[in-house]
C-alpha cells in the first residue's frame, strides 16, 4: 500500500491552506517541512506540539519531517550542526514520528566533496550515533552537488554506515538534475534495494523546469513499473516544486497541488500499486 503524503508548505505557509488543500485532494498525510514560513529546524517544541495538535484535529499524520539536515557545507560549524540535529530529534517527536529527513554535505570552500569521504562519513557516523540516542531514523535523500548526489556516492554511504537508524530516500528529479537516468543509473543500480522512503518529483531537461510525475525525465513508469512488481509499499511524498524549485523549499500552490496529486495516482493505477 502506498501512503501519500506531501511536502504541503508548496501548497502555501498556512497550515489551515496546507489541510484544506490536501484535504480536497484526499492526502490526509503532511510530512512538515514549514508552517507559517517558519522551517520545522527552527519550531520550537511549542510551536510543534501545537501543531501537531491542530494536525490531530482535522485527522493529519505525519510520517516524516523535512529538516535541512547535512545542507550545509564540510566547512561549516557541525557542533552547532549537531546541536541542531539533536532539535529536529526532538521536533519530530513532538509531530509524533521518529522519522528525519537528511543529507550529506557540501564540500568546503573550493573543494571536491568526493575528496572529503572520509570527514563525510564521520559526519554521517555522527548524526546516525544522535539518531539513536534519540530515538531517531534518518532518511538520507540524493540532492545535487552533496556527496550522496548520484549513486556511487548513496551507495557508498549505505556501506559504509551499516545502521538501522539510516534509511534511503530516492528522489528521481534529483538524479536529473546530476545528469543521471533515474532508472536505469540509480534505481537498477542497486538503489532499489536501499529505498524505504520516495519522493514524488519529476523535471523535464528540455522544459528545464519541473513538471508531474510521469512528464519529464525521471523515468517514473519504468521505475513504477518495477515498483508494481515488487508489491512496494510505503511513503511517497510529494514535492512537485511545479511553480518554484529552490534550494531548501519550493512553490506549486492549491491548483497544481491537485493536478501533481492526479499524476501520482495515474502512475499507481496504471501499475495496480494501492494507495491511500
Amino acid at each position: 500500500m502506498i501512503t501519500i503524503s506531501a511536502f504541503a508548505d508548496e501548497i502555501g505557509p498556512d497550515l489551515d491552506l496546507q489541510m484544506d488543500t490536501c484535504e480536497a485532494n484526499g492526502v490526509k498525510c503532511i510530512d512538515v517541512r514549514g508552517i507559517d514560513g517558519v522551517n520545522v529546524s527552527k519550531m520550537t517544541l511549542k510551536q510543534a506540539s501545537e501543531y501537531k495538535k491542530r494536525l490531530d484535529d482535522r485527522g493529519f499524520r505525519v510520517p516524516c519531517i523535512g529538516s535541512p539536515l547535512g545542507k550545509i557545507r564540510m566547512d561549516e560549524d557541525f557542533n552547532a550542526h549537531l546541536e541542531l540535529a539533536r532539535h529536529c530529534c526532538e521536533v519530530a517527536h513532538r509531530f509524533g514520528t521518529p522519522l528525519v529527513r537528511v543529507f550529506s554535505f557540501y564540500p568546503s570552500q573550493g573543494a571536491n566533496v568526493s575528496d572529503e569521504r572520509e570527514a563525510v562519513m564521520d559526519h554521517l557516523a555522527a548524526l546516525i550515533a544522535l539518531a539513536e540516542q534519540c530515538g531517531c531514523i534518518f532518511l538520507h535523500e540524493n540532492e545535487k552537488a552533496i556527496y550522496g548526489a548520484k549513486p556511487d556516492g548513496v551507495k557508498d554511504i549505505f556501506a559504509t554506515i551499516r545502521s538501522d537508524r539510516l534509511q534511503g530516500v530516492f528522489d528521481p528529479a534529483n538524479y536529473v538534475e546530476e545528469g543521471i537516468r533515474p532508472y536505469e543509473e540509480a534505481w537498477q543500480a542497486g538503489l532499489a534495494d536501499l529505498t524505504h522512503y520516495f519522493h514524488v518529483k519529476d523535471k523535464s531537461i528540455a522544459l528545464d523546469r519541473c513538471v508531474p510525475a510521469g512528464e519529464g525525465d525521471g523515468q517514473f513508469r519504468e521505475i513504477f513499473a518495477d515498483l508494481g512488481q515488487r508489491n512496494w509499499s510505503g511513503v511517497m511524498t510529494l514535492e512537485p516544486h511545479l511553480q518554484v524549485a529552490g534550494q531548501f523549499s519550493g512553490v506549486t500552490g492549491p491548483e497544481l497541488f491537485g493536478t501533481a496529486v492526479a499524476a501520482l495516482r495515474k502512475l499507481c493505477d496504471e501499475v495496480g500499486l494501492p494507495y491511500q
